[in-house]
């Protein structure tokens, strides 16, 4: 047995149940990092977590209010006793953060608030990678109608829709219009550096909650996330900020969750910068109630995707773009272009902080 599996939690789980690589990097969700061999750290349900894994267990560290120091200046207990006070899982700060980060807002509910108060670290995994459903039966079923489905699932097993908080999972989805994997990152980290309450340092590294809602609403925030490098971005994030408070806060998030799938996507469009492509990202982790067949506008990646396996004939068929998209488009290449040169001088406390 490792160290590592000696020192971290078990949770029992099989990798053919969650693969982590496939699930955490595949453009899901934008807060995991790989940070080791086989090592992901990353922030849900107000902690900061490190996952592993191996043929019959996830492994998990979590920090919540900890100052972690680095391994050589762990050797020292004399200081980390002087620095704060020994807790489950590492060290506690006596202040969590800088006094401009002590917000509170009362509706902002990551994955259910009485399901923190109450529960284990181990519900809280359990539940955001929705554990409770079994993979194995899926996979038989679907790879029984989709000869295509057998074939590649023979390679990506554990592949799982993770129950994100609604509120991140919204706005990340706002930066990801018209953008790749590795800047929606950076622009959901900016998000929470500047915006966001600070949760702990892990490894010399500050690690800050998704911000609420609130926090995203003073007028303010376009011009701040535009010379972040959001661009069209920043004015949509703070739109639809606005519009949630109108509409109740996350309670009308959470409303949605109850509604028929179609009447949820209507109200999901009612918000800047979400598209009709957006809503079926969006409701996926989010809703309890989409029907087994949900009709999702094909973007040229999936076109592609499919015509290559499926239909190999017709890979001259492309997505018609319309005019709007292609007009962000090519502002997108432009913010590109002045974001490699801003990455050197700017300023931006996000984009210090981000590039630390």
């Amino acid at each position: 047995m490792c160290q590592r599996e000696k020192m971290w939690h078990k949770l029992p789980c099989a990798r053919s149940e969650l693969e982590l690589l496939f699930t955490l990097c595949g453009g899901q969700c934008f807060r995991w990092k790989k940070t080791g061999n086989d090592e992901w750290t990353g922030v849900f349900a107000h902690r900061v977590w490190k996952l592993s894994q191996n043929s019959e267990y996830i492994l998990y560290e979590f920090f919540q209010g900890y100052e972690r120091e680095s391994s050589k200046r762990e050797t020292d207990t004399s200081k980390r006793n002087k620095s704060g006070i020994r807790s489950k899982g590492g060290i506690m700060n006596k202040t969590l953060g800088d006094a401009d980060r002590n917000r509170n807002d009362n509706n902002h509910v990551g994955l259910g608030e009485e399901v923190h108060k109450g529960s284990t670290e181990e519900e809280l995994l359990r539940k955001y990678f929705q554990l409770d459903v079994s993979l194995a039966d899926h996979y038989e079923e679907w790879s029984k109608k989709d000869p295509y489905f057998k074939k590649s699932a023979e390679k990506f097993t554990g592949v799982r829709i993770l129950a994100q908080d609604p509120v991140e999972n919204l706005f990340s989805f706002i930066c990801s219009s018209n953008n790749n994997i590795a800047r929606i990152s950076s622009m959901v980290e900016k998000l929470c550096v500047l915006y966001g309450n600070k949760i702990a340092n892990v490894d010399g590294v500050a690690y800050y909650d998704f911000p609420p809602v609130s926090a995203l609403t003073d007028p303010s925030v376009e011009k701040t996330l535009r010379d972040a490098g959001f661009g069209y971005r920043a004015k949509f994030i703070n739109q639809s900020a606005c519009k949630i408070m109108q509409m109740g806060g996350t309670r009308w998030l959470e409303h949605l969750q109850s509604l028929p799938y179609v009447e949820a996507k209507t109200e999901l469009m009612k918000l800047s910068g979400i598209g009709a492509k957006m809503p079926a990202g969006v409701e996926a982790p989010l809703h309890n109630n989409i029907p087994a067949r949900v009709e999702v506008p094909p973007d040229n990646s999936m076109l592609h995707c499919l015509t290559r396996n499926l239909f190999p004939t017709h890979m001259e068929m492309e997505v018609r773009r319309e005019p709007q998209q292609m007009t962000m488009e090519v502002e997108d290449q432009e913010e590109e272009k002045e974001e490699e040169g801003r990455e050197q001088v700017c300023s931006c406390v996000a984009c210090r902080k981000v590039n630390m």
